[in-house]
């Protein structure tokens, strides 16, 4: 069984995942997580005392939520409608959602134009999870070519291993992985991200081609491809929030 316990605060109007772990340690840790904030407390806690680190931490997030925007965007879902520019990679593109008596949702670019059309018996929530997921796969099928060039000319610079295969997948728990049989597979979230931040991820999977570990073997690959990469892990990590359809 898992020790932890999820649930919700809500900040606003808007609900913030919230995981409760309990632990086999000293000290009190809240802190933003993936997709939600985690609260780490000891394991001999009563009651009582959870429910006053729970208030605390609450508190924590409120206050969080509105002074830092950052968090705020983390947590507050992006909403799309009919005649949104849409900007990815330094190109931009007018929306043109439709609604219609279908069983399925659909998108497609024309030029600059996103057409999407979506079926009237899908529910509000359902609909604004499917146009990530649209949007995400429609822009993965345009700048996969461009991004499967880089990983080779990358890999061909640096480490010299058999690539089999390049995809760009929509992904919210890691930024890329590799597998043993040589294939890298990239979060489509990268396409905001800026080029030399997309390359480090591109740069960390190729180093796995070599070492399937986090060893200092492996960051010193990374290293020698991009001495500057622990930049691009931070950029990462505070702009997050805004890598996402």
């Amino acid at each position: 069984m898992p020790n932890y316990i999820d649930t919700t605060h809500t900040v606003e109007g808007v609900k913030i995942p919230l995981r409760i772990h309990s632990e086999k340690r000293q000290n009190i840790r809240i802190a933003t997580g993936k997709g939600r904030v985690n609260l780490r407390l000891p394991s001999s806690l009563n009651k009582r005392q959870i429910e006053k680190y729970l208030g605390w931490a609450k508190d924590w997030m409120e206050k969080q939520y509105q002074s830092d925007e950052n968090f705020q965007s983390m947590y507050t879902p992006k909403e799309y409608i009919s005649g949104d520019v849409f900007k990815i990679r330094g190109e931009e593109f007018k929306l043109l959602i439709e609604e219609e008596d279908r069983q399925s949702h659909t998108a497609k670019i024309k030029g600059q134009i996103i057409h999407i059309k979506l079926s009237i018996h899908d529910n509000e929530m359902h609909i604004q999870k499917a146009l990530k997921h649209l949007l995400s796969r429609i822009f993965s099928h345009r700048y996969l070519p461009e991004i499967t060039k880089r990983v080779h000319e990358l890999n061909q610079e640096f480490f010299g291993k058999e690539i089999k295969n390049v995809k760009l997948k929509y992904t919210t728990s890691n930024w890329g992985s590799c597998s043993s049989s040589g294939n890298i597979n990239l979060s489509s979230r990268l396409l905001f991200a800026p080029q030399e931040v997309m390359d480090y991820v591109i740069i960390h999977e190729l180093a796995h081609t070599y070492e399937m570990n986090h060893s200092s073997k492996f960051w010193a690959l990374v290293s020698n491809a991009m001495p500057s990469y622990k930049e691009k892990e931070k950029w990462l990590k505070v702009n997050r929030a805004e890598c996402d359809f």
